[in-house]
């Protein structure tokens, strides 16, 4: 997956939640998703995705054999499931860099910086060898995250050809690139806020001319100390050039459900080159082809609303495969679909139970939720603590698949167990694991296999997913409305529903 944080550790709560309307058992007693999908059939995929990873040369990668194994993997089983899956192939343009890229402070003193471990080039970065002193902008108290150059008079008086030097926080990387281009600046180098600890893999989302790296949360620091004694002084030299790639998505709708109610569950299918990315993506796609494999079980009566399952390529390399599905979309195409859930690592050694900030609460979102997000995150919420199960939420950034949905108006929701940053004291307590540790230890790397999973917390994960794919199959009313009223609880069982005057709300 591309690189995010969870936010703000928010135990949500774990008493069961008020019934305030009559509710109705299932009609029938339904088979339960849920409790169909077994830790047994997940475990089978990604032992799977695991062979095809080392009979491939260790990963699943966009343009490598093991990733056209791996689709060919899924769609085999989406048939035997009764599926009728479309492979949907897509180009893109992927910016990449010319020669190595050069970060050195002049000074005060020397010193030069590692690429990869200090420092990272943001995707989509102008090209040029700049050499010029170093501008704090804007700097938050110490420990605040901030809204540092999320505003054009953050940069008034900006001295004209600096390097700005800017933290991390509230908005994205476009705004603060773009602010410091307009007021002058050189270059532009952004550093990881309070607590982040690493690199992210940020984009500006499109071409620039201003040249912008990303530095880890010391080298920011070790900036600013200088910067309150003198100007320091840095080299920056970034050239890139773009080159087209190739990659393809996999999309299987059920046979029922209402073809202008899409509910699109998704996970990307690649991994990073190097690593077989069993929990980064197999465990998501391991959920997701697992609950596919059962769903026609629900019937016509459970499945109201079209459900879409896609498997999406090259997320790794800035979810192009999600970006391009939606942007081939026509207008009336899109708003058949009402909400996207996306699931990314599930089992990470030393994760979480997250589900994704969709109402705003924690503020540290980097992108804005659209409407009905928040209901998907309560879905969610509910289902876990009618099981005693805690949750954190998780920013909510737009850094992965679910970004261009959310860039659509499209309510978006899901589950994440965490990537490269480290757990918590207050989420070592709620979860058990290391504090002060990854999540997962392995993200982005070679040891990214079958050992490199939580079972039971990816069992219950895969729980989850499972409880709303059926949820929405049968109702998305909560998310964006399908009759005129409010219902404000669905009941306990996973095809039940409330009274809404005389009309039941499905």
């Amino acid at each position: 997956m591309r690189k995010f944080a969870l936010g703000a550790v928010v135990a949500l709560p774990v008493a069961l939640p008020p019934v305030t309307l009559v509710t109705v058992p299932p009609a029938a007693a339904g088979p339960d998703l849920a409790r169909s999908v077994t830790a047994k059939d997940v475990r089978r995929h990604l032992e799977s995705l695991q062979a095809i990873a080392e009979d491939n040369g260790g990963d699943r990668a966009m343009e490598r054999s093991g990733y056209d194994a791996s689709v060919r993997y899924v769609v085999g089983r989406l048939r035997k499931a009764g599926f009728t899956p479309a492979v949907r192939p897509f180009t893109f343009r992927r910016w990449e860099p010319r020669m190595p890229p050069v970060l050195t402070r002049v000074s005060p003193g020397e010193a030069a910086y590692q690429h990869g471990t200090d420092y990272a080039v943001i995707e989509h970065s102008g090209s040029g060898d700049v050499t010029a002193g170093v501008t704090p902008v804007d700097v938050p108290a110490d420990g605040g995250v901030g809204d540092a150059g999320c505003q054009a008079e953050d940069f008034a008086g900006f001295p004209r050809g600096n390097i700005a030097l800017v933290q991390r926080g509230t908005c994205n990387f476009v705004v603060k690139a773009d602010h410091a281009r307009a007021a002058g600046a050189s270059a532009v180098v952004i550093y990881n806020r309070p607590g982040q600890g690493g690199l992210v893999r940020p984009s500006l989302e499109a071409p620039r001319t201003l040249p912008a790296v990303f530095v880890t949360r010391e080298v920011g620091a070790d900036l600013l100390d200088a910067a309150r004694e003198e100007t320091p002084r840095l080299r920056i030299r970034t050239d890139s050039r773009y080159v087209r790639h190739r990659s393809s998505n996999i999309i299987a709708d059920t046979r029922w459900g209402r073809p202008d109610r899409v509910v699109v569950v998704g996970a990307h299918l690649d991994s990073v080159p190097g690593g077989a990315g069993v929990n980064d993506n197999g465990t998501g796609v391991a959920a997701v082809l697992a609950v596919a494999q059962k769903i026609h079980k629900l019937g016509s009566k459970q499945i109201r609303n079209r459900v879409r399952f896609a498997f999406w390529g090259a997320e790794e390399e800035g979810l192009r495969g999600s970006r391009a599905y939606v942007k081939s979309l026509p207008a009336a195409q899109r708003s058949k679909i009402a909400l996207n859930l996306n699931f990314d690592m599930l089992g990470s050694v030393n994760g979480v139970r997250g589900v994704y900030d969709g109402d705003g609460s924690t503020g540290s979102n980097g992108a804005k939720p659209p409407p009905g997000s928040g209901a998907i995150e309560k879905t969610f919420r509910d289902y876990y603590a009618r099981r005693r199960l805690p949750l954190v939420e998780t920013e909510f950034s737009g850094r992965s698949d679910y970004g261009p949905f959310i860039e659509a108006g499209i309510p978006a929701g899901g589950l994440f167990s965490g990537a490269e940053m480290k757990k918590t004291p207050e989420e070592a307590k709620l979860f058990g694991g290391r504090a002060g540790e990854p999540y997962d230890p392995c993200y982005h790397q070679g040891c990214d296999t079958i050992g490199n999973v939580h079972w039971k917390l990816l069992d219950t994960h895969v729980d989850g997913v499972a409880f709303a794919v059926q949820r929405f199959a049968g109702s998305t009313l909560p998310v964006n409305g399908e009759v005129r009223g409010r219902a404000r609880s669905l009941g306990t069982g996973p095809g039940s529903f409330a009274w809404v005057g005389d009309r039941r709300a499905r």
